[in-house]
């Protein structure tokens, strides 16, 4: 599984990445579109992006976040009703909402903000899949039962 990891000793606060994935995704630079947020703190900054846990999909009333064959954690927009539960949920506070749109969004590692950091703050590095959640268990044991009936 692909994630999107921070540097902070290297980060400069160019916010280059929170532009980048606006523009990407939304088609503005608005920081309040981006699924990447640097702040700046006593200690210097820090990141808040997706780590692909997979919590949120066990919150989703109409099961419209999944795993992808890759790990990455989507938001079906058609099966999105806007109820924010995953984003009151979000361990890491990284599943983000705009008044512009009924659906959440969030990071899902797509790299473009790798290669507009000018520090070299950001990467994607490949991690172990995460564990399974109970609703991704319970989805895979229904499909097993379907395919040996």
């Amino acid at each position: 599984m692909q994630v999107l990891q921070f540097d902070p000793a290297r980060c400069i606060g160019a916010r280059e990445c929170e532009r980048e994935c606006s523009r990407t995704w939304f088609k503005e630079e608005n920081r309040a579109k981006s699924a990447i947020q640097i702040t700046e703190g006593p200690d210097g900054y820090t990141m808040v992006a997706c780590t692909q846990c997979g919590e949120c999909i066990d919150v989703c009333p109409t099961m419209a976040i999944r795993r992808d064959r890759r790990g990455i954690v989507r938001i079906d927009k058609k099966l999105c009703v806007g109820c924010l539960s995953c984003v009151g949920f979000c361990p890491y506070l990284a599943m983000f909402f705009h008044p512009d749109y009924v659906e959440p969004f969030k990071c899902i590692s797509c790299g473009k903000c790798v290669k507009t950091c000018p520090a070299g703050a950001l990467e994607i590095v490949d991690l172990p899949d995460a564990p399974l959640t109970e609703t991704e268990r319970r989805l895979q044991e229904e499909q097993q039962a379907r395919a040996e009936a």
